[in-house]
């Protein structure tokens, strides 16, 4: 099992950075028949699925844990099959219904009508229960109290327009016996009659220090003596990102085991994923050679690194970062403004290929020029 699923916290108290969040979190799992529908923002990896699995043992109890993966079939008003994949346990269930494409608005009002009909089955499972692992009766009596099921909804900002707005009057025809968390990175491409019904908690990226701090305890959880100058450094390239910082440091690892098991020194390479080396070959080639040419080879690996599951504001940043250190001062300043440009075209706009290799060809452009104007 990965280091970031085998060592993933469970409870809320286990969660050791963002404490005002995690008060915030147990005061509303306190009362879990006043709780109310939930969006939780902020940059891939800083934790938001994880505090959610925490809040919901928490109202729910172990009961929570006990997953099973599904395969639904939906069918649309033309009769088009819709397959998605759906993590539920008795007290909710978990699912991207923006996988379903265009049909996402029929994906979430079947669902949602699904789990608002059958009754919540607490009482029964936790009267049944007996023993079940719990510290005390508590969190039985809380699952109780709870008399609705949870649908969680990651990537809701990828939803279509018309998917929104149906969940907004599901939210309001079904909240007595349905409570939603909503997950997204970015929280203004969710409509506004979504954000006022929820309440929105922000979820910020975990700073260097802490996640340098999480790779210490789960490389004493796993017996591996971690130099501090490798956890720092891993850190910092991990972008802030701890689930990317758990999977480079399980990387190290793996690559070093051979030469000096269990033990990762200052100076042990962090190794790069194969999308980043493919960036930084992009980046080559539109430095290398301004053209048509060349643009119709940037547009092949952009398509590549796209139905890989790369996010486009991920490319572009990444991009930006391999570009810089080649820039001269003088245009620096203009390529990060316009990467700055086209990746607020991207979050409002559906066609991400078609931003990203506008800004390739705007630097093009803007490389072109400069050095026409040095060597001309």
């Amino acid at each position: 099992m990965l280091f970031v699923d085998k060592h993933r916290p469970s409870r809320l108290s286990q969660l050791n950075y963002h404490d005002t969040l995690t008060q915030r979190l147990t005061s509303l799992a306190a009362d879990p028949g006043g709780l109310p529908h939930l969006l939780l923002y902020g940059p891939s990896g800083a934790g938001k699925k994880t505090r959610v699995m925490a809040l919901l043992r928490e109202v729910f109890g172990c009961g929570a844990e006990r997953l099973r993966l599904e395969k639904r079939t939906f069918t649309t008003p033309t009769k088009r099959q819709v397959e998605i994949n759906m993590i539920q346990s008795n007290y909710h269930i978990e699912m991207a219904p923006g996988d379903a494409g265009l049909n996402d608005r029929y994906v979430i009002q079947d669902v949602i009508k699904e789990m608002a009909a059958n009754k919540n089955i607490a009482s029964v499972v936790t009267s049944k229960d007996g023993n079940d692992g719990e510290d005390d009766g508590h969190a039985k009596k809380k699952a109780a109290k709870a008399s609705y099921k949870v649908v969680v909804l990651v990537e809701v900002d990828k939803l279509t327009r018309q998917a929104q707005a149906a969940l907004r009057r599901t939210m309001e025809k079904y909240s007595s016996s349905c409570r939603l968390i909503l997950c997204c990175n970015n929280p203004s491409k969710v409509i506004d009659p979504v954000r006022s019904r929820c309440l929105g908690i922000r979820v910020a990226a975990p700073s260097d220090d802490e996640i340098a701090s999480v790779l210490k305890t789960v490389s004493r959880k796993e017996n591996i003596k971690l130099a501090d100058e490798l956890a720092i450094n891993i850190a910092r390239l991990s972008s802030r990102n701890l689930r990317r910082a758990l999977l480079m440091l399980e990387s190290c690892y793996v690559t070093t085991r051979d030469e000096s098991p269990r033990e990762l020194k200052a100076d042990t390479p962090v190794p790069r994923t194969d999308w980043e080396r493919y960036i930084a070959m992009l980046a080559t080639g539109i430095v290398k050679e301004q053209s048509p040419k060349s643009l119709m080879a940037a547009r092949e690996k952009l398509y590549e690194l796209l139905i890989n599951c790369i996010p486009a504001q991920i490319i572009l940043k990444t991009l930006l970062m391999e570009l810089l250190p080649v820039l001269d001062d003088t245009i620096k300043a203009e390529v990060v403004h316009w990467a700055a440009f086209y990746e607020h075209r991207i979050a409002l706009g559906s066609k991400e290929i078609f931003h990203l290799e506008a800004f390739i060809a705007k630097f093009m452009a803007l490389y072109k020029k400069y050095l026409n104007d040095l060597f001309g």
